[in-house]
């Protein structure tokens, strides 16, 4: 493994966002009857509700229609709170550190916006760490297209083949696939539930990652 670059998801790959997204999305469900597992809930990891819509499977579930404006504003407000006392990912620091001693350029590719982004990121003292920082609107379409990926190659200005890519979905996992790179698969306790075979490598944590540099 001797990449010429590194390119890192952000969402469940460098800051645990998801657990607390999925948390409470879980909780509007069962105030509601029904249960979300995750299972489920993993299809719209890596991209958006546009992927599949929890939204729209509790309205099919139930039967009714709800004030999802309204809720949204709620559950933002504590996914919020609930981030803000997160450190960055186990062996993320420690990556980092790494690639600056080696010279290993590396970005951000996210189909998160750059607001969420930008935010947590110099939020955890991670900015400087990255070259680029590519997010939603930087490219036509977010993963599992392949724009985002494509677009993060292009500004390596290196072939796609020496770009490794770190997911923890199968929507980033496909996108990586589709712009020509390879991936390294670390799961979180959201996705760990996901058939990762087709990735090129897999590992429990990025430090285990990191000793493989």
């Amino acid at each position: 493994m001797t990449p010429s670059a590194l390119l890192f998801d952000f969402d469940g790959v460098i800051l645990d966002t998801e657990w607390s997204i999925y948390e409470s999305l879980k909780n509007v469900f069962t105030e509601n009857g029904h249960d979300l597992p995750l299972e489920t809930y993993v299809q719209c990891i890596g991209s958006d509700f546009n992927t599949w819509s929890p939204e729209t499977h509790l309205e099919e579930l139930s039967g009714k229609t709800y004030d999802w404006a309204r809720i949204g504003k709620e559950r933002n407000i504590w996914i919020r709170q609930e981030i803000a006392k997160l450190d960055a990912m186990p062996g993320v620091l420690e990556t980092l550190t790494s690639c600056r001693e080696k010279n290993l350029p590396c970005a951000v590719v996210s189909s998160s916006s750059h607001d969420w982004v930008d935010h947590w990121l110099e939020k955890l003292h991670l900015t400087p760490y990255f070259d680029h920082i590519i997010c939603r609107g930087d490219a036509p379409r977010i993963k599992p297209a392949p724009d985002l990926y494509l677009e993060g190659v292009r500004r390596m200005n290196l072939p796609a083949t020496q770009c490794l890519v770190i997911e923890d979905s199968l929507n980033g996992l496909k996108s990586a696939h589709a712009a020509g790179c390879p991936v390294a698969a670390i799961p979180n306790r959201i996705t760990s539930c996901i058939d990762f075979s087709e990735a090129d490598y897999q590992f429990q944590n990025l430090l285990e990652f990191k000793n493989h540099l």
